[in-house]
């Protein structure tokens, strides 16, 4: 057992060493490549294409083949997340517009529905006006009376006016 013992160990020590011996250096080359090795990247890498050495982490979100990097390029400023009261005053015009839109909306709804009862309306009156029947109406008096083909016809021609105001409407 003693012999077992000290083949495990030995070997846990070949395994630990195996992993000490990869390349412990990473960094994206001149041509845009990644370079491994357990030497240093050259003396004229820069540090920002450097991605892993001794003493730092492995760097996964580093990009293959990153651009180049301008001298001049300022560094990209973070904006600030907004204060309760910035989220508050957003907050608040989202839902007043969502009021504005939801009240147009009802209006153009009810603007269809008036328009759609109109043309209905006018629908009926064109075909009792056209129909040949006899079409009486009652009086402030309480009296019935039958329309004349004049008044028919002049009716006829307001349900047929009516008639084309919806159809030009959409309705």
């Amino acid at each position: 057992m003693p012999i077992l013992r000290k083949h495990t160990i030995g070997a846990a020590l070949l395994l630990l060493a195996v992993g000490v011996a990869h390349a412990q250096y990473v960094w994206i080359g001149p041509n845009g490549t990644r370079q491994y090795s357990d030497k240093p990247p050259p003396p004229g890498t820069p540090a920002s294409k450097i991605i892993k050495g001794p003493g730092r982490a492995a760097d996964d979100a580093a990009p293959d083949a990153p651009a180049p990097a301008k001298p001049d390029a300022k560094p990209a400023e973070t904006k600030a997340a907004p204060t309760l009261a910035e989220r508050e005053a957003a907050f608040r015009e989202r839902s007043k517009a969502r009021d504005e839109l939801a009240g147009k909306q009802n209006e153009e709804a009810e603007r269809k529905r008036r328009l759609a009862e109109h043309c209905a309306s006018a629908r009926e009156a064109q075909a009792q006006y056209t129909s040949g029947i006899r079409v009486a109406h009652v009086g402030p008096d309480g009296e019935k009376t039958y329309m004349t083909d004049e008044q028919r016809a002049t009716r006829a021609d307001a349900a047929n006016r009516a008639l084309a105001e919806c159809r030009s409407a959409g309705g």
